[in-house]
């Protein structure tokens, strides 16, 4: 009934600082985390037809799933759970910094009779010598106590760890950095891909979904491609690229990449991810006149006749660069002076001398290829990367704050009680509480040693 007797401005306060809340909102954020895991983004629609349907497809894009981290109902969730942190923030923080700003001094009855870790001790010292000999321990074992006289009572007050009350919200400030990155980079970053041929340049790549083109305002130019495979095998081992770099006409990088090396440039970095043939490729082809026994070599290029002595000529017309257990082979046909297409033959890079016991007018060796490729690059733009870092820094700071440290206080009052000095301890810990004990009991022991084993020192 009181909760419902609250204003509304009241009732939508607690609402947004609620521990609930939060738990949801994380929840809500692992859950599309996972959705958006599973689900490729970006994809080109084909994909998403092709894997789920196009019914499914349509759902996908309906629900915003195939570009969740741009949609509203995403960014929705994390503005929810920023003003979430901060309200928490603002609602607890003044007590944190009261603790700061404004110390307990002067300990209560209270604090000396309900404390967890507390102790009495008589002294047949005077309280000012009791109290100089306590500050001294506190001083060497604990930290500088605050001296404070009242109602003819001397309190000593020791605290250390005090920052440490800082952490959690720390951590606060470091998730709303992290978002704020993340969203920096989802607002203004991009991811895109280009293929580059050997030999030739881009100034603009495509966006990984498809749908636009985004200008560098710098020419990036593949001088060299290299692939190398597992021994006998077509499967790469590794594949890198030759890169420059071109802004205003000057060449300013020249960088070769490779897997998880990536060229960086103003902000944006070019990852090899893939590779691939370019057009036909060429051959250096040995041709011998059985005629005349004249050799020639010639540079022959797939579906492109080459012409030979008296009019004849030849095409490849095939290629591939395994053939079973015979190597690199091509195809070609002989074309008489009239025209006419002879029939086709095979010729084998490893076995040069196999096609003169065909005994036609010409005979052929392959002597080598040349496979134009392209790179293919994934490009990428985060500004809010750095940001992100930041924040991961001032998480793990502020997890390490909170957890592994711990403000803890010592209150002492001495007083007179007759012909004896009444010593009285308390203390607490807002973390660890048995590894406190043990150190108070430590404390507590030396204290007892110090204000016990020396007599009175009298005044000259």
């Amino acid at each position: 009934m009181a909760e419902k007797n609250k204003p509304l401005t009241d009732r939508v306060w607690d609402f947004l600082c609620s521990l609930k809340l939060a738990i949801i909102l994380v929840l809500l954020l692992a859950v599309t985390s996972i959705i958006g895991t599973v689900i490729q983004q970006n994809a080109p629609a084909a994909d998403y037809i092709r894997e789920y349907g196009r019914s499914n497809y349509e759902l996908f894009r309906t629900l915003q799933f195939t570009d969740m981290y741009h949609s509203v109902w995403f960014i929705g969730i994390l503005a929810i759970f920023s003003v979430n942190l901060i309200c928490c923030s603002i609602k607890n923080f003044p007590r944190a910094w009261k603790f700061v700003k404004d110390p307990m001094l002067v300990a209560s009855g209270g604090i000396f009779k309900g404390s967890a870790n507390r102790a009495e001790l008589t002294s047949k010292l005077p309280k000012q010598q009791v109290a100089e000999k306590v500050s001294t321990i506190l001083k060497k074992e604990f930290t500088n106590p605050v001296l404070t006289e009242k109602d003819d009572k001397i309190y000593l007050f020791a605290q250390k760890g005090i920052y440490s009350r800082f952490g959690a919200y720390v951590t606060h400030v470091a998730i709303l950095v992290i978002m704020a990155g993340a969203v920096i980079g989802n607002v203004w970053g991009y991811k895109a891909f280009v293929n580059i041929v050997e030999g030739t340049s881009i100034d603009q790549v495509r966006l990984m979904n498809g749908v636009g083109t985004i200008d560098l305002g710098f020419t990036v130019r593949c001088d060299d491609f290299d692939v190398s495979y597992y021994p006998n095998s077509r499967r790469p081992k590794d594949y890198n690229s030759d890169l420059v770099v071109i802004d205003n006409g000057v060449e300013v990088i020249h960088k070769r990449i490779e897997v998880n090396d990536p060229l960086t440039y103003k902000g944006i970095k070019f990852y090899q991810s893939s590779y691939g043939s370019a057009g036909n490729a060429f051959f250096k082809v040995r041709v011998t006149d059985n005629t005349t026994g004249k050799v020639i070599d010639v540079k022959a290029h797939q579906g492109r006749p080459t012409q030979l002595p008296n009019g004849y000529s030849f095409v490849v017309t095939n290629f591939t660069e395994s053939d079973r257990n015979f190597g690199p082979a091509m195809q070609l046909n002989v074309n008489t002076p009239d025209g006419k297409r002879g029939a086709p033959l095979v010729i084998w890079q490893n076995y040069p001398q196999f096609d003169v016991k065909r005994g036609g007018t010409f005979s052929f060796a392959l002597f080598g290829f040349e496979q134009p490729q392209y790179t293919g690059l994934q490009v990428s733009k985060d500004p809010g990367v750095n940001i992100v870092w930041a924040g991961c820094f001032l998480i793990v700071f502020g997890s390490l704050t909170a957890f592994f440290f711990s403000h803890k206080r010592i209150w002492v009052c001495i007083e007179e009680e007759g012909k004896q000095t009444k010593v009285k301890i308390a203390g607490n810990a807002h973390r660890n509480q048995p590894g406190f004990s043990l150190a108070f009991e430590d404390l507590q022991q030396k204290i007892e040693e110090s204000i016990k084993n020396e007599s009175p020192q009298k005044e000259g």
